[in-house]
């Protein structure tokens, strides 16, 4: 199957990555705006594949600037080239990174700051409107092409912040809720259209501190810096794997009557009641 996914150079993209090329069958063609980390993970995509290809037809990578409109549009044709003209999955996985804001001189509460809606533009044309535009653009090579049962689907990966606040994550926390309605939206106009299917994946606290280059040089672990507070949190006993988010991810991909849905994946925590002490 083919995979495009967007943020795919680190983090839970690149987690994605790893168990996608790790079963075979799949393709998968990695986004990200961040040269050298996607390098990174380009370098170790051959160690994962299943492949039997010397010329590493299971995957490819692009830098690209989600905030650039025409680059968006131009990166479409590379993919569809690349798969045929068939996409099986789209996952917009991307975010312009630190998710929390401040100025140039910290004053996160100086909320007329052009820093601050600087970062407030990037965050919302990354993590919201590419999102959008992608999954229009995608449309073609998602549709169901002669000889396939379903079409193809688009999987938007948002977060619990989208339901639970912190300080200073407006622009975060704007987007991934906008990614809850843009995807109960277009399930209904791609869905009446073409079938195509439109899921959110809601993750909590997935751990990816060991899914980038600095971790690589490190040889840092998954469990690494966590505590048994940390995991004893969650109510399922334990932090978020990128490998659960894969495990939803195959469950979306494989549902063909399911669309619309929320699937939230954050190891019990957003059903916990707290009270003050």
């Amino acid at each position: 199957m083919n995979y495009l996914i967007t943020g795919a150079g680190r983090g839970i993209g690149r987690g994605l990555t790893r168990n996608l090329l790790t079963r075979p069958g799949n393709r998968v063609f990695l986004l990200d705006s961040n040269e050298s980390e996607l390098q990174n993970t380009l370098s170790l995509a051959s160690t994962w594949t299943q492949s039997s290809d010397t010329d590493k037809s299971s995957f490819r990578g692009k830098v690209v600037d989600l905030r650039n409109r025409d680059e968006i549009k131009t990166l479409v044709g590379e993919v569809d080239e690349f798969f045929g003209g068939r996409l099986h999955a789209l996952l917009n996985n991307a975010f312009a990174t630190p998710h929390t804001w401040k100025d140039d001189k910290g004053m996160e509460d100086d909320l007329s700051s052009d820093e601050i809606m600087d970062q407030w533009d990037v965050k919302i044309a990354v993590g919201l409107t590419a999102p959008f535009l992608l999954s229009r653009l995608c449309v073609p090579m998602l549709k169901r092409q002669d000889g396939e049962q379903s079409a193809g689907c688009i999987i938007n990966i948002s977060s619990t912040r989208a339901k639970q606040a912190e300080d200073n994550h407006e622009a975060y926390s704007a987007a991934k809720g906008g990614l809850l309605g843009l995807t109960q939206s277009m399930s209904q106009s791609l869905g009446h259209r073409h079938n195509i299917r439109v899921n959110v994946i809601i993750p909590g606290w997935i751990n990816v501190e060991n899914e980038n280059k600095a971790a690589d040089e490190a040889s840092t672990k998954w469990e690494d810096g966590m505590t048994e507070q940390d995991h004893s949190y969650h109510p399922a006993g334990r932090v978020g794997k990128v490998e659960d988010i894969y495990k939803a991810v195959k469950f979306l991909v494989e549902s063909d009557f399911v669309t619309g849905e929320e699937i939230v994946v954050d190891g019990g925590v957003t059903r916990k009641m707290y009270y003050p002490e």
